[in-house]
């Protein structure tokens, strides 16, 4: 289904690039009127995320109109580099190559390719039990037992987190929900939308009225009014978006407010690995964002959620 000829698509798509256009702007007179030093750093980070957001959400609108392969290549592309800055982060030996050859070049491909083939018996069980099993099988094989709990024990986990979760939003391309036709793709944007806007205004609620820490040593920034405000707002435009969905507007409501919760419960997760391994970002692939990491993480934890509400209240 191309996006772009839906006509259904279209208000989001108007809110989408709206919002977009009056940040530019807004940002735009804002850096020719600061003076003081501190808010000249805050306004050039909001281009810098901004400018980014604009490229990012260029790619996925193209790579989703352009079909499901596409989208399947995207989104396994985002879990290859991921994944390394994950890995990049975590204590491994020499020992770990060959199991990590694996993980790489093996394992994340065929994920990719059940989705693909629309195997999805195979594919909700193949990495959280035949990789699952799988890694610590070669990395035994190595012969270097030192560490050895705790360096299997961060491959699985990145494999978890970084592909099999986030393979879950290209798999809603494959749902087949009866009155619902061949639009499936709507509901992929629908999930990216209210993680992403849930961000953005947990961010902005932050920033005009936060006063109280929620967790400060694991993620200094996130506050408890931008918490509420940022979730509450999600929940409410996902209502608002309940046509283009296959739920009524209650639900659609109740499905961004799981969203907007579970992708909060995915940034302070992979905020506290961040902090644990002392970073500030997993990258600096994405100006003003970090790196791929810092940008999928309510994702991971978003869209398995999603897919398997959707799949067993809605499809097939």
């Amino acid at each position: 289904m191309n996006i772009f000829k839906d006509l259904a698509m279209l208000p989001m798509l108007i809110v989408i690039f709206s919002l977009l256009i009056v940040s530019t702007v807004v940002t735009f007179f804002l850096s020719k009127n600061v003076r003081s030093q501190k808010r000249k750093i805050l306004v050039t980070n909001l281009q810098e995320r901004i400018r980014a957001w604009w490229v990012m959400i260029a790619v996925f609108l193209i790579a989703t109109a352009t079909g499901g392969l596409t989208s399947l290549m995207l989104f396994a592309v985002c879990s290859f580099v991921a994944l390394r800055e994950f890995i990049t982060l975590t204590p491994t030996s020499r020992a770990d190559h060959r199991c990590l050859t694996w993980v790489f070049f093996v394992i994340l491909p065929l994920n990719y390719f059940l989705l693909a083939i629309h195997w999805y018996g195979l594919f909700v069980i193949f990495i959280p039990v035949y990789a699952f099993l799988w890694i610590p099988v070669t990395s035994a094989l190595s012969g270097d037992s030192k560490d050895f709990l705790s360096r299997t024990a961060n491959i699985q986990w990145g494999l978890m987190i970084c592909v099999y979760f986030v393979s879950y939003a290209p798999a809603i391309l494959g749902l087949m929900i009866p009155s619902y036709g061949a639009h499936s793709a709507r509901l992929l944007c629908f999930l990216v939308f209210v993680v992403q806007i849930s961000d953005v205004m947990q961010y902005v609620f932050g920033k005009l009225f936060g006063r109280h820490k929620i967790a400060p040593l694991v993620s200094p920034n996130k506050t408890i009014e931008g918490f509420i405000g940022g979730v509450i707002f999600a929940a409410l435009l996902g209502a608002s978006f309940w046509w283009m969905t296959p739920f009524s507007p209650w639900q659609a409501g109740c499905m961004a407010l799981i969203i907007a919760l579970a992708g909060f419960g995915g940034g302070i997760v992979m905020s506290a690995i961040k902090r644990d391994r002392g970073v500030k970002d997993y990258g600096n692939l994405i100006p003003g964002h970090g790196g791929m990491m810092d940008r999928i993480d309510s994702l991971c934890f978003a869209a398995p959620l999603f897919y398997h509400l959707t799949r067993y209240f809605f499809a097939h």
